[in-house]
Parts: structure tokens; C-alpha cells; sequence
């Protein structure tokens, strides 16, 4: 039962500090979809997809009209469509025709992203799922709002390097072919290790196999609340100050919940999951750089940084599960270089670098994040810092991730202006010193010891 000191409360926290539900994602199985004919797939995936989600956008306008509270975004998110397109996809341009449906349903209910042009290729690469990779660039370049993710490690199975070495060139490429508007494609893609079936965040978020027909997930977020809350511990020691970061997720996550609720009984589809994530925005004030400085560091980068990013992650994860039943995701805090503009001033100061970044991944919920870097960089650079990443996830036994966005014709010391919650971002240098002759020994890094647990 909420009561009204919360209610109040709550209305404090979005007024002055920024907070929102950055989104509700409805998965979507496409299983049933599936045929022999590209054309009859399409059809298929468009009658279901905006008869489901149909109500999705005024259902998310109803609730923030009912609470005040601002939910950013509504999304939705399908099966993986490696899987949907291997009995009917014989190339490349089948696959984008599908992309292309996905790009209609979405303007169709009106919806900011769909997710899910995606392939599982941890362990190999069907032929479906090496042709689906290998359209992602034409398929970003065709479509608006579908996001692409390839997941290419896990801890149970190692990571795939011919898929790592693969996705570099596609990334290269995808740059390449969208490069009149600042290599844009590249935003809309995400390399995993370790990816969640659940998670409602863009660009990763895809509706894993062993979900249901239709599911509601959430994704709450709340880095200025975090921010404030964090001002006020100024001086207290490690144990208060986890108790506030504790303490304070909790009270975003009911928020979250809440809404969760109401979408699901108002939509007729079954709660999933409240993703936990502090998600940052371009907006002052709403920056886990902020949070973390406010603990008591200079700049995002200086010595402290990585063990401050443990201690927010963790906490939030400690204070988040008692308020909600199912969480999952990826729930942690994320470190987007444009999305945050804390993060953007530590990297114009000169404090924080690519290889500290990396080394913030391994606490963080997620991995090197909307990272604009010089567009001169090779396709076999990018697969080493791919696979240095999976690397990461697979040992922690972690999602961890890489977005990053080689921008054609920019150098360091330019910048890169996405737009909206995108962001911007300076071209932040990248090690010189090649690692060719590594990712082209191709085949698969073996699991690590502690993953047989049968």
C-alpha cells in the first residue's frame, strides 16, 4: 500500500530530479509466424505485431495522465529473427524485406524503437543467422526505429570469434552506409556476451525464446534522484552511504512497479520483469557521472571511479529486488558516453579514457556504451575491443555489451551530434597497435572452468 508521504515524495523526485520510467517494452513472440515464404512471414509478423501492441502508446499517455509520472519511452521487442527467418530466408534482402516490416509495424502503433533484428550465435552461426548478421548494415540503413544486436559469447559456451571477427566488419560497415548522418546506424547496434531474454532497454532488447506469447517489462530509471540522494550522504562512510543508495533505488523501483501494474491490467498481457537500470540522459542533472562524484570524486576516471561504480551498481541491485518480485534485465547502472553528459565532460577533461571505461565494465550493468570513435579505425581494432568485452562478461559471468560508433570522417577531437536521448559525444582515440593476426585465428574461446556447474 502506497501512502501519501511516498505519493508526495514521488511527486518531489519527478518535478526537481529527473525521474522516469524511460520504458514499457511489450515482448512479442513471432514463433507462431514463422513459414516457408518470406511474404507470408511479413504479413504474419504485421498482423500480430499491431494487434498486440496496438493500444501500447495511449495505454503508456494514460498512466502518465493518471500519476504524472513521464514514461519516455514505449517499445517493443520480438524473437530473435535468426530464428523467425531461418525456414524462409535464403539472402541477405529477405532479411532486410523482414526489417522493413518490423520498421512499418512500429510507425504503424506508434512506438520509439522495436528490438530484436537479432541473432543468438554464442556457440555458431546457423546460415540464417550468418546471412541476418550479415544484412544488419542494409537493414539499419532501410529501417527507422528497428535495432539490431548479435549476441556473440557466453559464459556456458565461450565466445564465438568467428562471429566477433564477422561483427567488426559489419560495424564498419554499418558506419560506412550510414555515414551522411554521422555513422547513425551504429547506435541502433549492440554486440553481447551474456544477453538477458527480458531486457526492455535499446538497442539489446530482443523476446527470448523461452518467454511467452506476450510479455510487459519495464525499465525504470532515476540517475537525478540517485544524484540527491548521494549530496545529502556527503561525509557519512561506506556503510550509510550504501544504506541511501539502497534505500533510494527502493523507491524508484515501486515506482516502476506501479506502472508496470496498471500497463499490464490496462493491456491484458502478463508482467514480466522491472529492469533496475539508472539509465542517464543528456539532460543536466541526470548523469550516473554526477553520482558518482558526488561520492567524492574529482571526475568520472580518477582513481575511486571503478570501485564507486561497484558500489552504486550493487546497491541499486540490493535495494531494487525488495521492491519488486521479478526483477531482470540488466538492472545496474549504465555508462553511455553520449547519454550523459557528465560522462561527456570527463572525456573532454581528459579524466576518463576508453581503456578506463572497459575497465568500469566490469562492475557496471552493461559494457562500452554509445562511444563514438575515429571513423579511420579498422574492422579488426573494433573486434578486439568486441572481444576484450565478451571477455569481461564471460569470466564475471555478466552481460556486458558494445555499442560503439566508428563515425566516417571524424577524428579525435571532433564531435558527433545523435539527437534526442542519443545524446553527443567527442571522438574519443583509440589504441593504434593492431591486433589482426589474433582475431584472424577464428574459431571459438572455450568456456572458463567455472562454467560446468551441472
Amino acid at each position: 500500500m502506497i501512502n501519501i508521504f511516498e505519493v508526495a515524495e514521488t511527486n518531489r523526485m519527478i518535478e526537481e530530479e529527473n525521474l522516469d520510467v524511460r520504458t514499457i517494452t511489450i515482448g512479442i513472440s513471432l514463433l507462431d509466424c514463422m513459414d516457408n515464404n518470406v511474404d507470408q512471414v511479413c504479413s504474419n509478423i504485421y498482423k500480430k505485431i499491431t494487434t498486440i501492441a496496438k493500444d501500447l502508446v495511449k495505454t503508456g499517455q494514460d498512466i502518465e495522465k493518471k500519476y504524472g509520472i513521464p514514461i519516455v519511452n514505449k517499445r517493443i521487442s520480438v524473437t530473435p529473427i535468426g530464428t523467425i527467418g531461418a525456414s524462409c530466408c535464403k539472402t541477405t534482402d529477405d532479411f532486410v524485406k523482414i526489417a522493413k516490416t518490423l520498421d512499418r509495424c512500429a510507425h504503424e502503433v506508434g512506438v520509439n524503437f522495436i528490438g530484436g533484428y537479432s541473432a543468438i550465435v554464442s556457440k555458431n552461426m546457423t546460415n540464417a543467422e550468418k546471412l541476418l548478421i550479415q544484412s544488419i548494415p542494409e537493414a539499419m540503413k532501410e529501417s527507422e526505429l528497428v535495432c539490431a544486436s548479435v549476441n556473440v559469447g557466453s559464459t556456458k559456451t565461450g565466445i564465438n570469434m568467428d562471429a566477433v571477427k564477422l561483427v567488426g566488419e559489419i560495424v564498419k560497415e554499418t558506419a560506412n552506409l550510414t555515414k551522411e548522418n554521422d555513422s547513425i546506424g551504429c547506435a541502433k547496434l549492440v554486440i553481447f556476451c551474456n544477453a538477458p531474454d527480458d531486457n526492455p532497454f535499446m538497442a539489446g532488447a530482443f523476446h527470448g525464446i523461452t518467454e511467452g506469447d506476450a510479455v510487459i517489462n519495464v525499465g525504470v530509471s532515476g540517475p537525478g534522484v540517485m544524484h540527491e540522494a548521494i549530496k545529502k550522504a556527503k561525509g557519512q562512510d561506506f556503510g550509510e552511504l550504501c544504506e541511501t543508495i539502497k534505500k533510494t533505488a527502493f523507491k524508484i523501483t515501486r515506482v516502476g512497479q506501479m506502472v508496470a501494474n496498471e500497463a499490464s491490467e490496462a493491456l491484458g498481457i502478463p508482467f514480466g520483469i522491472i529492469d533496475l537500470s539508472l539509465a542517464p540522459t543528456p539532460a543536466i542533472g541526470d548523469s550516473i557521472a554526477d553520482c558518482l562524484q558526488a561520492m567524492g570524486l574529482e571526475r568520472v576516471g580518477a582513481p575511486g571511479t571503478t570501485a564507486a561504480l561497484a558500489i552504486l551498481n550493487d546497491q541499486v541491485k540490493k535495494g531494487g529486488v525488495m521492491a519488486s518480485s521479478y526483477v531482470g534485465g540488466l538492472s545496474g547502472a549504465f555508462i553511455p558516453v553520449s547519454e550523459d553528459q557528465g560522462m561527456i565532460d570527463a572525456v573532454e577533461a581528459g579524466s576518463l579514457t576508453l581503456e578506463k571505461l572497459e575497465a568500469m565494465t566490469c562492475v557496471c550493468s552493461v559494457g562500452l556504451d554509445m562511444i563514438a570513435i575515429p571513423g579511420k579505425t579498422s574492422a579488426k581494432t573494433i573486434s578486439g575491443i568486441i572481444a576484450d568485452e565478451m571477455a569481461i562478461g564471460m569470466i564475471n559471468q555478466k552481460t556486458t555489451a558494445v555499442r560503439v560508433i566508428p563515425v566516417i570522417g571524424k577524428d579525435v577531437g571532433d564531435t558527433v551530434e545523435f539527437g534526442g536521448l542519443l545524446g553527443y559525444a567527442p571522438i574519443m582515440p583509440v589504441n593504434t597497435f593492431g591486433c589482426d593476426a589474433f582475431i584472424d585465428r577464428g574459431g571459438r574461446i572455450p568456456a572458463p572452468i567455472h562454467s560446468f556447474k551441472n
